[in-house]
């Protein structure tokens, strides 16, 4: 949605892949979409049908008044985001050069009440260890992998005691919010984003309970905060795997924490246009999930997410309020307004 006139461009995000529907029988409403009690169901209908409804919304209504602004809006939509996005929003950004802006707002699922400025970073992990084989009568003569692979498993838990510099402002702003988002989020939340975490999502070995097994493997999920590094964790990680012999390491993904400053002008637009419509004060925090917003400020554009607060995401009968969807429209399309306005158009 171009302007009259050159200006900046801000961009608005959002995927269209969902989860899976593999639960059809438990669900009461139509997960291809029904309205019933001021609520909308369907399958993705919080992540994120309805965050891309609210982009169109508003890109509909600010081509009506086009002509007194300057810049331009451009909506991205991709697939892949459940799949870290790296083929859908990422492609997007390398191959296509209006993909990126001045600012970025990203639709994802969450709540207008709670505006998330950044973004954990992430390490994937697999762990094999390889033993000697032999029946379990003979112990001397076999080597268990998956002794090896527990022992190393267990002072892997140590990263969670890594020390994290984050910038005060991060921290400043974690602590403001956390009255208000963690209601939303779980407590625990605000503790989560400022530490290292590491959770083992899957484990397997051996063949048979009176085998010493010769081979275990394991997968690991590690979120990095604002002020630990890709590289730091990585060095701790391969000191411990260092100590175990039979132990080898590979690293399936990475990509570092990413934050815009909580006072950007996007997020303070934002923010009072969110308080004006829905009469609370959002709170600035960062966020414990991925999302592509990350993508974002990889490419060195201030991003900020906003989107609709989410009732059984991923679960039957997932729904979010449609009072709530239809501000998130009028919230997108002023602050949009406001965005190309500033630059004195209007």
């Amino acid at each position: 949605m171009r302007g009259a006139r050159p200006g900046r461009r801000l961009v608005f995000n959002g995927h269209l892949d969902t989860f899976p529907l593999v639960n059809v029988h438990q669900w009461s409403a139509d997960p291809n979409g029904e309205e019933r009690d001021g609520k909308l169901y369907g399958l993705g209908v919080s992540d994120m049908k309805g965050g891309v409804a609210a982009i169109v919304f508003a890109l509909r209504h600010l081509a009506a008044v086009r002509n007194g602004l300057a810049g331009e809006v451009v909506a991205t939509f991709a697939g892949d985001e459940e799949s870290m996005g790296t083929e859908g929003t990422g492609y997007l950004l390398n191959h296509v050069p209006h993909a990126g802006g001045d600012a970025m707002i990203s639709a994802d699922t969450g709540s207008p009440n709670v505006l998330r400025f950044g973004e954990k970073g992430m390490i994937w992990l697999r762990l094999d260890a390889v033993g000697k084989s032999a029946h379990a009568a003979h112990v001397h003569k076999g080597d268990s992998a998956i002794e090896k692979l527990l022992d190393v498993v267990q002072e892997l838990k140590s990263v969670r005691d890594y020390p994290v510099d984050a910038p005060a402002e991060v921290l400043a702003a974690i602590e403001r919010s956390a009255a208000t988002s963690e209601p939303l989020s779980g407590v625990g939340e605000s503790d989560v984003l400022r530490h290292v975490t590491i959770t083992f999502g899957t484990i397997s070995g051996g063949r048979l309970s009176n085998l010493i097994a010769d081979h275990a493997t394991a997968t690991a999920d590690i979120r990095l905060p604002v002020g630990a590094s890709v590289a730091q964790i990585e060095a701790r990680i391969t000191e411990i795997i260092a100590r175990h012999p039979g132990i080898s390491l590979e690293i399936t993904r990475r990509y570092e924490p990413s934050w815009t400053a909580p006072d950007h002008e996007v997020i303070k637009l934002l923010s009072r246009h969110c308080a004006a419509k829905l009469g609370t004060e959002p709170v600035v925090n960062m966020r414990v999930g991925a999302s592509d917003a990350r993508l974002y400020r990889q490419h060195g554009v201030p991003t900020v997410v906003c989107g609709l607060t989410s009732y059984n995401m991923g679960a039957a009968d997932e729904h979010v309020h449609i009072d709530e969807l239809c501000a998130l429209g009028e919230i997108f399309t002023l602050t949009a307004f406001d965005y190309l306005a500033a630059q004195g158009g209007v």
